[in-house]
């Protein structure tokens, strides 16, 4: 059980903690949420104690911190040349023990030694460790070819996938998960959410996506102005709970507030008379035992809206024969081909695919980011593309403001406008005069995630092209988003894997699969079962090879072990 009694956290100078008060029971799963910024992060420091209160109690299981207890992603790049398949099992720490014990007792030539190693590489499932670590690997994404690639081969979304199936891999009794989705595409989304539902020990989970919190949390776990609160449902529960104890504490407070008045308004009229003097007293002793009840102070909102388009050409594109994807060293890649379609105005797409289908190269054609490699691109009349890339925050000017990135794109893009104008304009995405003179690269993600929005808007585009623009956004500015792209009235083609903005902004979906792009015939609900029918079909083939290697690797071992236990009667 994890119990935090009246416990004081601070992290330099900031208070992340004051007298915070909660437990976590062994088997829960808990949603930790709050705002960027709130202090999430160094809470989970203190549960692995890399932090230490400040002040209070904390109390865990001691084995929880022994090596294994506590399975958490690491937020390092790995670099190794180490395959895939070995990265991720030497996750399961149990069975790098056994494997380190087995090869002390073959090097000391102990059979007694051998054996208990072996028993116990056995209970620690040493027979199924690669195919479990295979599983969690094609599970996230992979391909089977890609299962023995060194782990320096892959780009670094791709590796950080990699470090999240390590940390699967572990028998751990704590699982620790901050943001484990921000480089999934929904495909290995929806197999997390399955992978979390059946893990047996206690799981905090910090997420922005409140479908998946929604999915694998029984307990949420709010973290506000430095008081921690907790609710017993998933993130759906909590905010109708959150809303409705807020409602009761307002009325509780303008009762109060109706009783204070009451009782001054006596205290003043009667203070002075002598007959009223001691009911006056006892008024005034009333008031000062009365324990206030807080009037409730909302955070402040974050809304936007995008700008009436100048004009709306109709079709926006329209591509024929397209082909798209890479020239590497002069030899074309085609990730699409034969593709023939049309983006009307009002049309709201969401792109469905796994990651590697060539749903980003799509978009980075269509903005121009990519010249076609066959095939017609012709654009309507006006058309004016607003493009929200992956790493768009990437080439944001680390040294340069808020202020300065706005200018330059008035200036050299459009529309110009004066200095007061763009300081209003950079205040209403909560860039007020400080934040808009402070360097980009001191900035949060999220922070720098609004920024690029900004830009995006003062640009009045007639369509947009969002790739994955939620990544570094917290839940408020995610609602925000959603909210600023139902006003927009032009058209949009949405990659995400935030299924709750899929499902508030699109009217339609396009799957890109196996070098083609169609019209999807369904909605998101249609499209998870999809995924799980085929992931089915997976892992039944998965397990038939999984017993087969568990077999052959047996008898590898009993040959082995009888081996040795002839070697040493011959010697005797």
């Amino acid at each position: 059980m994890i119990t935090l009694r009246n416990l004081s956290l601070r992290r330099g100078p900031k208070v992340v903690l004051q007298g915070a008060t909660a437990t976590v029971t062994p088997g829960e799963k808990v949603g930790l949420v709050g705002r960027n910024g709130a202090g999430k992060s160094s809470l989970f420091a203190l549960l692995t104690n890399e932090l230490h209160a400040d002040a209070g109690d904390f109390d865990m299981p001691p084995a929880w911190l022994l090596p294994g207890g506590i399975s958490q992603v690491s937020q390092s790049m790995p670099e190794t040349d180490e395959s895939a398949t070995d990265f991720v099992m030497a996750g399961d720490t149990r069975l790098l023990g056994a494997l380190q014990a087995i090869a002390a007792a073959e090097q000391g030539h102990d059979g007694m030694a051998i054996a208990h190693a072996h028993q116990a590489m056995d209970e620690a499932g040493g027979f199924t460790a690669q195919s479990r670590a295979q599983a969690l690997i094609l599970g996230l994404g992979f391909k089977p070819e890609e299962l023995e690639l060194p782990v320096n081969s892959f780009s670094g979304g791709w590796r950080m996938r990699l470090q999240l199936a390590r940390a699967l891999m572990c028998p751990a009794q704590l699982m620790l998960l901050d943001e484990p989705t921000n480089h999934l595409d929904l495909d290995a989304l929806v197999w997390l959410e399955g992978f979390l539902t059946r893990f047996e020990g206690t799981m905090l989970v910090i997420s922005h996506d409140r479908e998946f919190l929604d999915a694998v949390t029984r307990v949420t776990l709010h973290l506000e102005d430095a008081t921690l609160t907790r609710y017993a449902g998933n993130y759906s529960k909590f905010e109708e709970m959150k809303a409705e104890r807020e409602r009761l504490q307002q009325a509780s407070h303008s009762r109060q507030q109706e009783r204070i008045a009451h009782l001054t308004r006596f205290v003043e009229r009667f203070k002075a008379k002598a007959s009223k003097a001691r009911q006056a007293q006892s008024r005034i002793k009333a008031l000062e035992r009365m324990e206030r009840i807080p009037p409730v102070l909302s955070a402040a909102s974050f809304d936007f809206e995008f700008k009436e388009p100048a004009n709306v050409p109709n079709p926006m594109l329209a591509v024929s024969g397209l082909a798209c994807g890479y020239s590497i060293e002069g030899q074309q890649k085609a990730i699409l081909t034969n593709l023939d379609r049309s983006i009307m105005a009002g049309q709201r797409i969401g792109l469905l695919g796994a990651n590697g289908q060539g749903k980003s190269t799509l978009v980075k054609t269509i903005a121009q980011a990519l010249p076609p490699l066959a095939g017609e691109y012709i654009q309507g009349k006006g058309l004016s593309i607003g493009y929200f890339a992956q790493q768009e925050l990437d080439v944001l000017r680390e040294s340069d403001t808020p202020m300065q990135h706005l200018q330059r794109l008035a200036r050299e893009t459009g529309p110009a406008g004066r200095e007061q104008e763009l300081r209003n304009f950079l205040g209403s995405f909560r860039f007020t005069n400080e934040m808009a003179a402070q360097a980009v690269g001191t900035m949060s993600g999220d922070e720098k995630a609004r920024l690029v929005l900004a830009m995006l808007v003062w640009q009045r585009p007639n369509l947009l092209l969002l790739d994955e623009p939620t990544n570094h956004l917290d839940l408020v500015t995610r609602e925000a988003l959603a909210m600023a792209l139902n006003g927009f009235e032009g058209a949009l083609l949405l990659v995400s894997h935030d299924r709750a903005l899929l499902r508030s902004v699109c009217d339609e979906f396009w799957l890109v699969t196996d070098g083609r792009l169609a019209p999807f015939d369904g909605d998101l609900d249609d499209y998870q079962r999809w995924l799980l029918e085929r992931a089915k079909v997976e892992q039944k083939a998965a397990q038939k090879a999984q017993r087969e290697s568990v077999q052959s690797a047996r008898k590898a071992s009993n040959r082995r072990q009888q081996d040795v236990a002839s070697a040493l009667a011959r010697q005797s």
